[in-house]
């Protein structure tokens, strides 16, 4: 269905496309400042994202969705809604539920592969390496290789991108039992959606009716976040190649593993468990409020505080928070993490020196994974890697469906850029 649905959108969305250069080519549309320019292109209107926007003042909206209309909705249906611009029926999510089902099954070798890593591997090491390995099933490649039609380039990516949606959470769960020693790995089950199986095959056992909507909340809130972030914009970037799915998606999680991106919910964490070790439990607000001017009169953050786009509470967090206000409101981490909330961006303000005192979706997600049994801080980033592969991919579909050229952007010589501003 899902198939069916694009082949019958493409052509107008390439005729807009088509249009728009052939009729519009010359218009400027943006301007940078040196500012931009060393700053790592911050605001620079230069890329194509038609499965999500991220607002100064509005977070993350995809296809005209705010997230916070999306948090009840699963998986599936955002990544249809993100490939087609509709919400699917009950039908068409079901197919797309089985269709992913009937992919999911991993090659042996990959498995070889799990077991050979030295037992001290970084988790997202590992599940870039195996993405990378199992390249060898592209169906775009192969097709490449036989002389594909570029009208079809989409076709093939889509067919590689929905093979690879389905494989990487039974990768990441395996990653999950062999790194951490959790026994026997466990195969996907039959009649679950994609993020609950994800939940059931990670062999997490405390409450599981709860962990399946956390996890399903988890994929929705991390699906995608526009095109000029580390992951999807090196994914992009790779993709534009015509490099596969596979290869793209692994080079998009490889920045997606630095900790001023996807390491952060790790990072945040961290934080937050050492809050609680340093006073023995939740503080109490002054406890907290001394703590964190200490820490921020040491030149030190407030990890999980600040974004480099928002300007707002992110909607994600706020999501976040109220499933640990529902679920979970006596954990001593959620009430840390919510405590930090009410306490840490009113000392912000009064500093004058954070752009955005507000948190990110990464300052709640750890607090709420790890109260379900998920501790290894360090598998936290494998978590956000699944879920961001939704968007990473459904950006790659549509990117070839239009026949967008390879990014090459020019570069400038520092002498070159002082020589355009003092002369």
């Amino acid at each position: 269905m899902l198939k069916t649905k694009l082949s019958s959108q493409i052509p107008d969305l390439r005729e807009r496309v088509r249009n728009l250069g052939k009729n519009h080519g010359a218009k400027v549309i943006s301007e940078v400042t040196v500012e931009q320019i060393l700053g790592g292109m911050r605001g620079v209107k230069s890329l194509i994202c038609d499965t999500s926007e991220v607002g100064l003042e509005t977070g993350l909206i995809i296809r005209g969705f705010p997230i916070l209309d999306l948090t009840e909705k699963l998986p599936e249906e955002i990544l249809w809604l993100m490939l087609t611009g509709e919400l699917p029926s009950e039908a068409e999510t079901k197919d797309l539920s089985e269709d992913l089902n009937s992919r999911a099954e991993v090659p042996v070798y990959i498995w070889n592969l799990l077991k050979a890593f030295p037992k001290d591997t970084h988790p997202m090491s590992m599940l870039s390496s195996l993405i990378t390995a199992l390249q060898h099933e592209s169906k775009f490649k192969r097709e490449y290789d036989k002389g594909l039609k570029k009208d079809l380039y989409w076709d093939y990516t889509l067919e590689d991108s929905l093979d690879l949606i389905a494989k990487i959470p039974v990768i990441a769960a395996a990653i999950y039992r062999t790194r951490f020693g959790k026994g026997d790995l466990i195969k996907p089950k039959k009649g679950l959606d994609w993020g609950a199986n994800y939940a059931h095959m990670l062999g997490v056992n405390n409450n599981t009716d709860e962990w399946y909507k956390l996890m399903r909340l988890y994929m929705v809130a991390h699906s995608d976040h526009e095109s000029g972030n580390v992951s999807a914009f090196t994914s992009h970037v790779v993709g534009s190649a015509l490099s596969d799915a596979y290869y793209s998606l692994a080079a998009g999680l490889n920045g997606l593993a630095g900790p001023l991106h996807g390491l952060a919910n790790q990072e945040c964490l961290k934080f937050v468990l050492e809050l609680i070790d340093h006073f023995g439990g939740a503080p109490t607000d002054e406890q907290l409020r001394e703590f964190a001017q200490e820490r921020l009169d040491k030149g030190l953050v407030i990890p999980g505080y600040g974004h480099a786009v928002l300007r707002v509470t992110d909607p994600r967090f706020t999501a976040m928070l109220d499933f640990g206000k529902k679920y979970i409101p006596n954990d001593e981490r959620f009430i840390a993490v919510e405590k930090l909330f009410n306490i840490v961006p009113q000392i912000l303000i009064e500093q004058g020196k954070a752009k955005d005192p507000w948190p990110n979706v990464d300052a709640a997600t750890g607090s709420l994974v790890y109260h379900y049994g998920i501790k290894e801080v360090d598998y936290y980033t494998v978590l956000f890697s699944v879920s961001r592969s939704l968007g990473i991919c459904s950006q790659l579909i549509l990117s070839r469906a239009v026949g967008e050229p390879i990014t090459r952007p020019k570069s400038i010589t520092t002498a070159w850029l002082e020589s355009a501003v003092l002369n």
